[in-house]
């Protein structure tokens, strides 16, 4: 089986038809497609349903991406242990991470880690929920997954470790109407406009709460980019909950940043398969992970 199909064929199910995947994968759209029809007559299944324009995954070729993903990642891994053995230590860690946990504490792995392995790469997917996390693991687009959510049992399969607990913070502008530093109750939150993330994350559980409690506040936004919330904030557009991880960046941008009473916490988490081996990259991530959970110095 030419590794090159299977490539192809990721390409038409990540990008959502034959002519985006030819474009990002620098191919002619006919060649692709004869690799594509080469390979399911190789395997004498059909994956894809092709109606007019339209093209949709099938049964057979749902069946096969995880497969594909990790003969692919397997190849690489080979090409990168040749290549150490040359003496680089190079590869492609693939993380899927949450837009908190991007800000910290992921830039300083990053940092940490590409001091020490200068020659890899840190490819980062967007994913918005824990559940976004599992399923980009489960069918093999990333390795590894960073997360922050509350404590939960992982499905099947997948193997958890926790880094840290960040407390949930209250971010405004100054003086409008709670200070920098201050702490707020609930009741305090009365009349003012929150902008927040849909359902499914720790800070729109927060807000959820509060609202549940009587207080007459209104959410005025509601987002599912948490990069748009602390503009928004600076725009004056009310206050957000985020995880501390946000703090010293909303300061640096001229926000306040006030503790909410009682606390509320998010559960950062590194994600991945328990079964097979890591890559050389992923497991070198996972062990700048674990030394900075352990708190020593790299």
């Amino acid at each position: 089986m030419d590794i090159r199909h299977l490539k192809y064929f990721l390409g038409v199910v990540d990008h959502g038809g034959f002519g985006r995947a030819a474009e990002h994968l620098l191919v002619a759209q006919p060649s692709l497609s004869q690799a594509v029809l080469a390979l399911e007559r190789e395997l004498g299944v059909q994956l894809f349903h092709r109606t007019g324009r339209q093209v949709v995954v099938s049964a057979e070729g749902r069946a096969l991406i995880e497969p594909a993903r990790r003969a692919v990642r397997d190849l690489d891994a080979v090409k990168f242990t040749a290549d150490s053995l040359k003496g680089a230590q190079v590869g492609q860690v693939d993380i899927a991470l949450l837009p908190s946990q991007a800000v910290e504490p992921f830039s300083t792995l990053a940092v940490r880690f590409g001091r020490l392995f200068p020659a890899m790469t840190i490819s980062a997917q967007p994913a918005y929920t824990g559940a976004d996390v599992m399923a980009m693991l489960s069918d093999g687009s990333c390795e590894l997954g960073l997360f922050g959510s509350a404590p939960f049992s992982p499905p099947p399969g997948i193997r958890l470790e926790t880094l840290e607990d960040q407390e949930m913070v209250l971010i405004g502008l100054p003086g409008q109407p709670f200070a920098d530093g201050s702490t707020v109750h609930p009741s305090e939150l009365a009349g003012q406009r929150l902008i927040t993330s849909p359902a499914g994350s720790v800070m729109r559980h927060v807000v959820d709460e509060i609202l549940a409690s009587g207080v007459d506040a209104h959410i005025a936004v509601e987002v599912a980019h948490r990069s748009t919330l602390l503009p928004l904030v600076l725009a004056g557009g009310g206050l957000t909950i985020l995880a501390a991880a946000w703090a010293d960046l909303a300061r640096r941008c001229g926000a306040a940043v006030m503790r909410l009473e009682p606390t509320s916490t998010l559960r950062v988490t590194l994600a991945y398969r328990a079964a097979g081996p890591l890559t050389s990259a992923a497991e070198a991530f996972v062990g700048v992970t674990r030394e900075y959970i352990s708190g020593k110095d790299l």
